[in-house]
């Protein structure tokens, strides 16, 4: 079976057909997805689609939202993990991290704030002896850091996954030193993305699982120019979608399809202990 790692199956995109691609995703053979949250008021919808497709949530402050999460998104993360932290379908803290990508976040207080979250939910995760789903958009020498500082003063998370990883090979030897897996998804599979496919053919093969970040992040043959967008055409990504992905892999590392399969697997379930319980031997 094949392992999803990060899809969005909560999002609105997905209202209108959400049954339909759980089952295009189930019968392309993608036995388990895992979606993580973003800030309190998408907890429970993040729980019932995990419900819904019989999978797995993760529940966080992503950094896009840490603003708009309110004063008390802290608070209301803690509470939420003492509920349900004994739900199995419970697998991680996340979508957390750092985004210094978006023109909007690059300010001083942007920066302050989406630092004191991120340090937050890290202490969050230790506390709760959860991994963590790390958000990375050119933030990973900060990512690190945090996780630095925590295991140093006897707070180290307990692994979990880079999620997107585009960083250099230093930063992503530095994120496996720590537990971590990284993940790759659709930007993979196009041509022009030479670092993220160089990194996806050398890394060590425990490294690496894989992901869909549905509905965003689309394969190069679901890309919509955006010239197309602006008159209305969509590139939405879906759970299914996965399997072809995964070729991209198997063709960059010389691997067959069921070996990526297997290889890919074995590691989500390293990244996220939790799934052990969930997904049939």
């Amino acid at each position: 079976m094949w392992i999803d790692t990060h899809c969005h199956l909560d999002a609105p995109e997905f209202d209108t057909d959400r049954q339909a691609v759980i089952e295009r995703a189930s019968q392309a053979g993608v036995g388990m997805i895992v979606v993580p949250a973003v800030m309190p008021s998408t907890f429970e919808a993040a729980r019932q689609a995990a419900l819904q497709c019989d999978g797995t949530y993760a529940l966080g402050i992503h950094p896009l939202f840490a603003k708009q999460a309110g004063d008390d998104a802290l608070d209301q993360l803690r509470a939420a993990l003492q509920r349900h932290h004994a739900d199995p379908r419970l697998v991680a803290i996340g979508e957390i991290g750092l985004d210094h990508f978006v023109d909007s976040l690059k300010d001083e207080a942007s920066n302050a704030l989406q630092d004191s979250v991120y340090a937050a939910q890290l202490a969050l995760a230790f506390e709760f002896e959860l991994p963590v789903i790390v958000h990375v958009r050119r933030s990973a020498d900060d990512l690190l850091k945090h996780l630095r500082r925590q295991k140093a003063q006897g707070q180290a998370v307990v692994g979990g996954i880079a999620h997107a990883f585009n960083g250099s090979a230093q930063q992503a030897q530095a994120f496996i030193d720590l537990g971590f897996k990284l993940g790759f998804g659709g930007a993979m599979t196009f041509d022009r993305a030479l670092q993220i496919r160089r990194l996806a053919t050398d890394l060590p093969a425990e490294a690496i699982v894989l992901e869909t970040d549905a509905p965003d992040i689309p394969p190069h043959w679901l890309y919509v120019l955006e010239k197309d967008r602006a008159q209305g055409l969509t590139s939405r990504n879906e759970p299914a979608e996965l399997p072809r992905i995964a070729q991209t892999l198997a063709t960059l590392r010389g691997w067959s399809l069921d070996q990526t399969r297997d290889l890919t697997t074995a590691n989500a379930l390293k990244a996220l202990p939790r799934l052990k319980a969930l997904v049939p031997a």
